[in-house]
């Protein structure tokens, strides 16, 4: 009896592990803070587990924001009305992918290729001078994260007597055309942040809570060790400074950053006839695609947070943006 008990048990074992593999294998490699659509009803549950409470319903054809998709059994989500939870990746479809400032790097001089991002972590080996990498991301101001052209991921020193940085639109980090790696880390270390608690006038000197200058300004800094001015005047001169800002937020890039006017109410009427070229800066945030905001602005929002654009007051409320890159 036990023999057979526990061969069943094995046997289940077995065929869960095929199953998980099986949905492993059919998900396709998406970026956080991506859009998707629901291709089918599926539960939108509390955690990433088949046990956890579910808070809805989501619908076939709903859109959805991807927050993590680190797991291969469960999407962290956003749906449009801000809430947060989970899914199960087999139900959403996920459009490619592609960004007009891809980076690639050329290899300047001889240059150790190690395994982190530190001069004591171990060298893979030596990049010879003219071999082109990858950026794939630039987790601090001196180093970046490369793919060789094998393959091989790792970091070099982002110093530019070791490498030179381009893109497709012929721009590097540290221009108006930033490098996709640079964008990406941005982000990415503003999405560690999310439901952090806000506090107006927040202390720059830790990150237990943020306003929204203060976000700005930990995401730049913790992704591409850019010190931003601390408060969102400052940021909007700093953007506008570097003559890349458009009015229009339509024709952001992800990563920019994003100026607002005060509130003045939900509807478009309420800002009719104000000169917005004239208007106070008094709130920013990143712009992440697709219509989407990465900031914060008070507790009841939920701290960190992201939020559609078009037709809301955040449209109505834009002076402009641009690249800090």
């Amino acid at each position: 009896m036990k023999h057979t008990m526990k061969k069943r048990m094995i046997t289940a074992a077995f065929t869960a592990s095929l199953m998980l593999g099986s949905v492993s294998a059919s998900i396709p490699t998406v970026m956080a803070a991506q859009s998707a659509t629901v291709d089918a009803g599926v539960n939108f549950r509390s955690a990433p587990s088949a046990s956890a409470p579910v808070i809805r319903m989501l619908k076939k054809g709903e859109q959805v924001t991807i927050l993590d998709a680190s797991n291969a059994y469960w999407y962290k989500l956003q749906d449009s009305s801000g809430r947060t939870g989970y899914a199960s990746p087999s139900y959403f479809s996920v459009p490619s992918v592609t960004n007009p400032n891809a980076a690639t790097g050329t290899i300047q001089k001889s240059v150790s290729f190690r395994t982190g991002a530190s001069l004591s972590a171990s060298r893979i080996r030596y990049l010879q001078a003219g071999e082109q990498v990858v950026i794939v991301s630039q987790p601090n101001g001196s180093w970046y994260e490369i793919k060789d052209s094998s393959g091989q991921a790792g970091y070099v020193s982002s110093q530019s007597q070791y490498i030179s940085v381009s893109g497709s639109s012929g721009g590097s980090p540290g221009t108006t055309a930033p490098s996709t790696g640079s964008v990406e880390s941005v982000i990415a270390a503003g999405l560690k942040y999310l439901g952090t608690p806000y506090e107006y006038g927040s202390s720059r000197s830790n990150t237990a809570t943020f306003d929204c200058s203060d976000f700005v300004r930990q995401a730049f800094l913790d992704g591409v060790g850019i010190k931003l001015p601390a408060d969102s005047r400052g940021q909007g001169d700093y953007v506008a400074q570097r003559g890349n800002a458009v009015t229009d937020w339509r024709q952001l890039k992800r990563g920019d950053i994003m100026f607002f006017m005060s509130y003045k109410g939900s509807k478009a009427s309420a800002y009719a006839g104000t000169n917005k070229s004239s208007a106070t800066i008094t709130h920013d945030g990143i712009y992440l695609g697709d219509g989407k905001i990465l900031h914060t602005y008070s507790n009841e929002a939920g701290g960190v947070t992201i939020s559609s654009i078009a037709g809301t007051h955040w449209e109505y409320r834009f002076l402009y943006g641009g690249s800090a890159l």
